[in-house]
């Protein structure tokens, strides 16, 4: 959930990071985010919908989220908060710290399974708003996965997983909210501003952590969330401007997003259909879970999760439109992932195994060539001299574009089956396989004319 609420006057402060996105992240348009923590041991959270479809307090009182447990459960009236009373009975959420074994955690595994959906970097949760330290963070004592639950350093192993399997890596950390810090009440609303540390105190906390965490790992996504501490949007030290400059530094390919407040991103983000206003700038994310949840959430099933093909379409839709996907899921306790989410993925990576020359390093195609539509569906897509069309239907099918404008004398499979095409009616007709060989929209390579 971004927020911006710094004075706009320090803005010039941060005016000298500005920088060319590293071509890495521009091409990359698909990465896997993690959220796991103790969350991951209730599992629990109401599958309401959508972030941005949702009022807020509807939202915050029967959150979807099920790594926002720890807040939703103190919520006087929230489902969960009985549910906590009757299933845990209204034990202590440090209780599910020590209950998180993280037993059947393989980070190869795991990150294989990334790599195999053409995915190109991960970004696992470092310490969400319980304030929960995946790795060994300072000032945390022994309130972290190292001395705690799965006694181990989950963000070293991550990294170097994912280090192997020639993925680049992230991490996520909560700057703006902590949940142990702070005494506040529960946030209800879009009450974030008098729910969050704003003080030196926490800044001098945050910044710490996530100058530890640029030092051990060498992260190139630094990914925070719900703001940064307002005194230390400055110049000096433990200044966020001191932090960026070290980053820099330190990984000079890095970039960070967009949610440190008004001060300094390399590229903006959406969350699933909130902040989509963020996606007309020049270098875009847009993140979500499989599911509704972040975190693993038991009470999903097929209902609320995208299936192989609906996660397809989503990272087509992105793409097409210039922005990349951090696709997210939530292991359980011991470390698995959900059936459904681990299905989905497989699929994508079947997919992305013949078509994923057509997303990867590909760039958006002028619209006056060809443009999206709903019936069929279909996105486009282009790889240097070549339009990429992937329609989501079979047989003969009529899409909006400009015949003239490609050779459609040459349209072809990816693995480079002839498709009949031509034009009609000012239009483009392409007889499809009658069934795909894998299921996802079937893909068009049509060189443009004249190249």
């Amino acid at each position: 959930m971004a927020m911006f609420t710094t004075d706009p006057t320090r803005q010039a402060e941060f005016a000298r990071f500005a920088r060319e996105v590293p071509s890495w992240y521009r091409d990359a348009k698909f990465g896997i985010f993690v959220h796991w923590g103790a969350y991951s041991v209730p599992a629990w959270a109401e599958p309401i919908g959508e972030l941005g479809t949702i009022d807020r307090p509807t939202w915050f009182r029967h959150n979807p989220y099920a790594e926002w447990y720890a807040n939703t459960v103190r919520i006087d009236g929230a489902p969960a908060r009985e549910h906590q009373r009757q299933a845990h009975g209204g034990a202590p959420y440090d209780d599910f710290l020590d209950q998180w074994g993280a037993e059947e955690f393989d980070a190869d595994a795991m990150v294989g399974l990334f790599a195999r959906t053409g995915a190109r970097y991960v970004v696992p949760t470092s310490k969400h708003h319980d304030g929960i330290a995946l790795w060994d963070a300072p000032g945390t004592g022994t309130r972290n996965t190292v001395h705690r639950g799965p006694r181990r350093d989950l963000i070293a192993e991550f990294e170097q997983a994912s280090r192997r399997a020639g993925l680049r890596f992230g991490v996520y950390y909560s700057g703006g909210l902590d949940w142990n810090f702070t005494d506040l009440p529960p946030i209800t609303d879009d009450d974030f501003h008098n729910r969050r540390p704003l003080g030196e105190d926490y800044n001098t906390f945050a910044y710490a952590h996530v100058r530890d965490l640029i030092d051990r790992y060498r992260p190139d996504v630094l990914w925070n969330d719900i703001e940064w501490p307002d005194s230390g949007k400055r110049e000096g030290p433990e200044g966020l401007v001191e932090l960026f400059d070290h980053y820099y530094a330190t990984v000079p390919h890095g970039v960070v997003n967009d949610r440190w407040g008004l001060t300094h991103w390399d590229f903006r983000t959406s969350e699933y259909q909130q902040g989509t206003e963020s996606e007309n700038s020049s270098m875009w994310e847009n993140t979500r879970g499989i599911g509704y949840s972040f975190g693993y959430n038991r009470v999903e099933d097929e209902r609320h999760y995208l299936d192989g093909p609906g996660v397809i379409r989503h990272l087509v839709d992105v793409v097409s439109r210039g922005g990349n996907l951090l696709l997210n899921v939530g292991p359980d306790s011991a470390g698995r992932l959900p059936a459904q989410q681990k299905a989905a993925l497989e699929a994508v990576a079947g997919w992305t195994g013949l078509n994923g020359g057509a997303v990867f390093d590909s760039t958006v195609l002028d619209p006056a060539v060809a443009g999206p539509g709903g019936e069929p569906w279909v996105r486009w897509t282009r790889t240097g001299g070549h339009a990429n069309a992937f329609i989501d239907a079979a047989g003969t099918v009529s899409v909006a574009g400009d015949p003239g404008a490609l050779d459609l004398s040459a349209a072809r499979t990816p693995d480079g089956t002839p498709v009949a095409a031509r034009g009609e009616d000012g239009r483009i007709v392409v007889d499809l396989p009658a069934a795909a060989a894998v299921p996802g929209p079937a893909v068009v390579v049509i060189p443009l004319a004249g190249r």
